[in-house]
């Protein structure tokens, strides 16, 4: 008996027993087909140059085939599952229902007007023109004063607060003014203190 005779049988017996599951199925037909060309291999090889594979190399093979089979079945089965997860997200193919319809779509009216909306969409491309500052006055506060501001706090009075240096200021001139003072701290010709973060700065002359 032929062994394709022997696999029809063992198949039809399974049907009819109803215990025919077609997966266990399948990877018993690529067993059997995998087995049958490394068979056919060994008998018969193509080639004079091409030498039969060894029995441990057959086994090889055989095992990277099932391999390779189990790899396109876990990827077919995650594709099935991603599929019947996300069929929710389908968009509807069919029209809607005429008891649905509040209106035919014949008797409907564009709400738009194709002009308008093109020119909305070029308004949106266009660059706007730059924005003139030319009335806003730029503070500009060089360091060599704020240094001298600081010295001349120092030798008046010896000690002051870093608030005090800067009452009144700007943003930009705080600023100008803690870099001074970090100039002076690094000349060596100032210290300062701060109890705790975020606290006021109490400068001292060194």
């Amino acid at each position: 008996m032929d062994l394709a005779e022997v696999v029809l049988a063992y198949v039809e017996h399974l049907e009819r027993i109803g215990e025919l599951d077609l997966e266990a199925t399948t990877e018993f037909l690529v067993l059997i087909a995998a087995l049958l060309e490394l068979k056919s291999r060994l008998m018969l090889p193509r080639a004079e140059v091409e030498e039969p594979p060894e029995r441990t190399e057959a086994v090889e093979e055989l095992l990277a085939r099932l391999l390779e089979y189990s790899r396109y079945r876990n990827v077919a089965s995650f594709l099935e599952e991603r599929l019947s997860r996300e069929s929710g997200f389908r968009y509807r193919s069919a029209p809607l229902p005429a008891q649905l319809r509040r209106i035919s779509v014949e008797a409907a009216s564009k709400s738009y007007d194709g002009l308008t909306l093109a020119a909305a969409v070029g308004g949106l491309l266009r660059v706007p023109p730059p924005v003139d500052l030319s009335h806003v006055a730029r503070p500009v506060v060089a360091l060599e004063q704020r240094l001298a501001h600081l010295r001349t706090l120092l030798s008046c009075r010896g000690r002051f607060g870093f608030e005090e240096a800067v009452a009144g200021a700007d943003r930009v001139t705080e600023a100008v003014t803690l870099f001074a003072l970090l100039e002076l701290y690094k000349s060596g010709e100032v210290d300062w203190e701060q109890p705790e973060p975020f606290g006021p700065i109490s400068v001292r002359a060194r």
